[in-house]
Formats: structure tokens, sequence, C-alpha cells
């Protein structure tokens, strides 16, 4: 029987950020510096197939820090941590490695430069998100107020609407943190923003890379957690850009192809925590089912790397 004919417009880049590479190459080589079990405070990142890897290898992953035992390691998140948690592993003597994504950390510093200015910060996130906790967690409380959307913006209580900056979360849809920066720029005209864009570069480029395959394809599939802010960011600009059908898979046997018959064409991209792995195992799929043909779409090359901690690089 004759496949039908489909094509599947890859979006580039997809997958794999900088700072989920290095903080999962952190948790490698802490296994093999010191042995397992490593202890994991909260998921390293937002991919069960990642973390379900690296407990084979010997992580133990946790909400919170007293659910570690003082004698192994822990390693913090690249999503990051309030000041309070490495505080806490200091006071129990705790060997601990920061896997904060360092753009995450960057958030972090302008944070407390600002605060150090005599400036209430007002952050653009998610309620509830760990990077969002992190960041309002630099600061002591009720010198971070969350605003989630433009809405928000109009009923957020300030100390002085003259002494006030801005940061973001680094996953956010950068169309709708658009509007929100706009909407505190009208209210607050005074309010200083970041130096440079608080979303980071590779959200940036795989949403760009969504708009120029959406109003390509019938159908968008973003290979993704549903706990992954930026995967479903990508699910809402896919959406938002003229793709009728854009769905979050986690594998390929997620895949709804009841809502896909008849349609001739597919866009694939990933969300920064999903593996190339799992982007072939979608392809395979289709391959099962059609004889597809695969177009690369290119919006730009990624080419940032971020060095892994001091403390367990291997000596030169």
């Amino acid at each position: 029987m004759t496949k039908p004919a489909l094509t599947l417009y890859l979006a580039a880049p997809r997958g794999f950020c900088a700072g989920v590479d290095r903080a999962i190459k952190i948790v490698e080589m802490a296994i093999t510096k010191w042995g397992a079990p490593v202890y994991v405070r909260h998921e390293i990142v937002h991919n069960k197939f990642v973390v379900d890897s690296l407990r084979e290898k010997g992580a133990v992953f946790v909400e919170e820090l007293d659910e570690c035992p003082d004698d192994r390691p822990v390693i913090f998140s690249a999503h990051g941590v309030p000041k309070s948690v490495p505080a806490a592993a200091e006071a129990r003597e705790m060997i601990y490695v920061d896997a904060t994504c360092p753009l995450v950390s960057k958030v972090h510093i302008e944070a407390q430069r600002h605060a150090e200015a005599g400036l209430q910060m007002i952050m653009i996130g998610h309620k509830g998100h760990p990077e969002t906790i992190g960041t309002m967690g630099q600061l002591p409380e009720g010198e971070v107020l969350l605003v989630e959307t433009a809405a928000d913006v109009a009923t957020v209580d300030v100390r002085d609407p003259d002494r006030l900056a801005y940061v973001t979360q680094t996953t956010l849809s950068v169309d709708d943190t658009k509007g929100i920066v706009a909407a505190l720029e009208e209210r607050f005209p005074n309010i200083i923003g970041p130096h440079k864009e608080d979303i980071c570069y590779a959200t940036t480029n795989r949403q760009e890379a969504v708009k120029s395959v959406a109003p390509k394809a019938d159908a968008l599939l973003v290979v993704g957690a549903p706990n992954s802010s930026n995967s479903r960011r990508l699910v809402e600009v896919g959406a938002k850009n003229g793709c009728d059908y854009a769905q979050l898979v986690q594998r390929a046997d997620n895949i709804d192809w009841r809502a896909l018959e008849g349609i001739r064409s597919v866009a694939i991209t990933a969300g920064a925590s999903a593996p190339e792995l799992l982007v072939n195992e979608v392809i395979d799929a289709f391959r099962e089912r059609y004889e597809v043909t695969v177009e690369v779409v290119e919006t730009a090359v990624e080419t940032v790397e971020f060095k892994v901690p001091r403390v367990l690089r291997q000596p030169a």
C-alpha cells in the first residue's frame, strides 16, 4: 500500500541550548567526580527523558534541600534558586554546584544592582515557575513584584513609581512580553529596563524559527515537556502565526494521529530542554506512516557555549 506524501518542515534552531547542555554536563561530571548518588534540587532541566536518563546514572532528584543528606553533593538546577538555598547548603557544610544558566544568573545580577541603587523591581514572569521563584528570591520579600500579564500592570502596588526597574523570565513569549513592557512604560514612564533583553537568545531564536515554519504547515508539533515554559511558548507562537493545529508532545508515542488525518505538511521543533534524539524519534514515527520529505528551515546559527564550574573541570 502506497504511503501518502508528507513534507516535514524542521525548524532550526531547535532543542538544547547552551545552558541546558551545560547543566546536564554538570550532573554527569559530578557523578563521575564524586560517584553516585548525587542529589539535584528540582529537575535539572524540564524534560522527563533527560531526568530519567540522569537518574539511571545515579542522580537523585528532590524538590527541597532538606531532602538531601549532608554528606553527598547537591546540584542546583538550570532555572536558578533563591539566595537562601546556597546559604542553607553552606550552613550545613555541604558540597554544592550551581548549574544555574549564566543567562539566568545575569538577571539575578541585574536585580541585585538595581536593588543596590535603591530601586524596587518588577519581574515579568510566570508565578510558581522555578526561575521566577529563584529570581525573586535574590532580594528580600517585597522588593520584587510579579506581573504575568499586561492587565496585572494596572493593579501592581509599588513603593515609588519613579524608583522602579524591571527584569523578565528568560523563557517568555517575545511578543507577549513586549506588550507587558509597553504597559509598564506607559504607567511608569521612568521605569528602567535591562541593558540587554533578559529573554535569552535560545528562546528568541526558537520562536523566530517557529514563526518561519508555522505558516507553511498544516500542523506544528513541539517536542518538549508540559512543565517547560519555553516549549509551551513555542506552541503559542505557532498558533498565533498561522498554524491551526499546534501541539506539545513529549515523545512520538504522544502524537495524536487522528488529529493529523489528511494533512500534507507538519512543522517540527523542540524546546530548549528537549534532546535531538526525541526529535528523530518523532521523524521516524512519521516515516512509518508517510512518504516523508524533510525540509530544514534555518533562521539562525547558534555558537554559544558555557563553561562548567571550575570545581568540575579536568586539570589541563
